[in-house]
């Protein structure tokens, strides 16, 4: 398995990272927090601009047909920035009707969701939470990222999967204030809410899921470095005691720590990304162990940076509160740290992750 980036897969990262740099500003990410936690103005520009938000849709729906490592890099990207974007359902719900869609579902929502036009996300139901019926789906669904501002839902009940324009009468949304409001967690009720039910959900559902622990943890990746650059060029311009404080032996201890944590956890996502890609057997450790490890890499050098950043780090003006929100979410989005260790724990004692369970 190759792990160097292409040309082209460079390209596409050094233009994300360009455009979140430029565009994904504090500013404009704190006026999206008092919203849906959309920056508009950010989302026409990825989408239509640089078309990257058909990034993993194929080229017959408007797409670019690329593959979760491309889709790294750019949440990568996003995530140093904490960027107010839907990038995580849109992705999610791309790769689930990609996967398992009818046709006429392919057809009618994948051109929009790869124009940004449709805004989709994906929600996860607890067992028995949603019924489907007579092509009506009642119940609810809990924690959407971004749901509230969805124009489209991708529903999975266990083994079974509907689709739902979120304008339908049936469709009720509520976005309670959450502790990352640059990605709100919405609360959708379904009451007798038209459905059409996905042609192969198992599929769509594992799609989904890749997609997703991709994202997550690839902006986890993202945030994490972004923690470690602002906090080294902090250390440079403040000064203690007549000397730079990032000269003081402790500071660059924790600084190194970060810059392990942060190697090795671009290892494990890209590891992931690429077995996504090429099929591999180790993709479901790879996916589980890039979470788990990737999220608290994370939250640790969120947590380093307000520390390492003295008073000021604590403070609402400063943007150390963004990484630090952000990591504790994408700790507990699609599974816990917890959660995800445990099944490589599994895996490791009934050796599947080397093939050799009987």
């Amino acid at each position: 398995m190759d792990f160097a980036l292409t040309e082209e897969q460079e390209m596409i990262a050094q233009t994300a990272r360009d455009f979140f740099d430029e565009n994904a500003t504090s500013d404009r990410t704190r006026a999206a927090m008092q919203g849906n936690g959309i920056d508009p103005e950010l989302w026409q520009s990825f989408a239509g601009e640089l078309g990257l938000a058909g990034l993993v849709i194929a080229e017959e729906h408007g797409g670019s047909q690329l593959g979760m490592v491309e889709l790294a890099s750019v949440a990568e990207a996003a995530g140093a920035n904490v960027a107010a974007l839907p990038l995580l359902g849109n992705a999610m719900a791309a790769c689930a009707l990609t996967a398992g869609g009818s046709q006429e579902q392919k057809s009618e929502f994948l051109p929009q969701l790869a124009s940004g036009e449709l805004i989709a996300s994906v929600g996860f139901a607890t067992a028995g939470a949603v019924r489907f019926a007579g092509g009506k789906v009642d119940g609810v669904v809990k924690n959407v990222p971004h749901g509230g501002a969805a124009g489209l839902l991708v529903v999975f009940d266990g083994g079974n999967g509907w689709v739902l324009r979120a304008d339908d009468a049936g469709v009720r949304s509520e976005t309670p204030v959450t502790m990352d409001q640059t990605r709100p967690l919405a609360r959708i009720r379904f009451d007798g809410a038209s459905a059409t039910p996905l042609e192969n959900a198992g599929s769509a559902l594992a799609a989904a899921l890749e997609a997703g622990l991709v994202c997550l943890s690839a902006e986890a990746l993202g945030g994490a470095q972004a923690c470690l650059d602002r906090t080294v060029a902090y250390s440079k311009d403040r000064v203690q005691f007549g000397r730079p404080i990032g000269s003081f032996q402790a500071y660059k201890h924790r600084l190194a720590d970060m810059m392990v944590g942060i190697e090795q956890s671009r290892s494990a996502v890209y590891w992931a990304a690429c077995c996504v890609d090429e099929n591999a057997a180790e993709t479901p450790l790879a996916l589980h162990g890039a979470k788990s490890f990737v999220a608290d890499t994370y939250f640790k050098c969120a947590g380093d940076m307000i520390q390492l950043h003295g008073g000021i780090g604590f403070t609402w003006e400063h943007d150390a509160h963004l990484f630090f929100k952000r990591a504790k979410t994408i700790q507990n989005l699609l599974g816990t740290s917890d959660w995800h260790r445990e099944q490589v724990a599994a895996m490791v004692l009934d050796g599947t992750q080397t093939g050799e369970a009987a």
